[in-house]
């Protein structure tokens, strides 16, 4: 029986020793995701804030151009049949009502009608223009933070190792691991963080290119499917 407590308490001084961690310790030891950003040191501001504006930018965008998309299948259908009947207003309220870029390049193009064909051609071809602007608007600052998210990852890269080598030297023999971690761990945060951010950035980029691309096809089919139909009565 003693020899029983004896192997028993040799067990638990053991473990004592070893230092085994416990449940609540090892919750408290968990990976801290702010703390590991906000080891990337002053350049992670920046990069966060491109990370904001490309969020934002990707669903303002994709909610607008595929709205911008939807065009219901009856709607040419229903503008042919009252320029037949000679009921341009009311092809011109149906317009008005759908609010998208290919009933605006129609309503504009039956605002037109009664003048020469390539005058109502040129109006609707402007009307598209500046919708495809519309479309747009924002793509050339998702473009800069692909390209500049990367660049200021970069940038807290070089910061940190230069920290680092200042730490070495003003240390002079007594170097530490304690003393190179932060340096190292803000470069290579930032190098993580901008490379994430860059690459969200250019895909988001590229897919929504794609969209705007297959609405600016739909407004070109329309707008000739629309002269087409102008050059039925004549």
């Amino acid at each position: 029986m003693s020899i029983l407590l004896q192997i028993v308490q040799n067990g638990t001084e053991l473990t004592d020793s070893l230092g085994l961690i416990t449940p609540e310790e090892s919750t408290g030891g968990a990976l801290d995701v702010l703390k590991l950003i906000w080891k990337g040191g002053i350049v992670m501001i920046p990069i966060g804030i491109l990370f904001i504006i490309a969020i934002f930018l990707t669903f303002e965008r994709y909610l607008s151009i595929k709205k911008a998309g939807n065009l219901d299948p009856m709607f040419m259908g229903g503008i042919k049949e009252m320029v037949t009947e000679g009921d341009l207003r009311g092809a011109q309220r149906l317009c008005h009502s759908k609010a998208t870029p290919m009933a605006l390049m129609i309503e504009k193009g039956l605002s037109r009608i009664g003048k020469p064909l390539k005058d109502i051609s040129v109006a609707v071809e402007n009307v598209g223009k500046l919708e495809v602007y519309k479309l747009e608007k924002g793509m050339p600052l998702l473009a800069t933070i692909s390209g500049a998210a990367p660049m200021l990852g970069f940038l807290g890269t070089v910061t940190g190792m230069i920290r680092t080598f200042n730490q070495m030297q003003d240390s002079g023999q007594q170097i530490t691991s304690n003393l190179l971690s932060g340096g190292i761990g803000e470069a290579m945060m930032t190098t993580v963080a901008g490379l994430v951010v860059g690459i969200f950035a250019y895909i988001s980029y590229n897919l929504l290119s794609s969209m705007i691309n297959k609405v600016v096809y739909k407004m070109e089919a329309t707008s000739v499917e629309f002269l087409d139909i102008l050059h039925e009565p004549a």
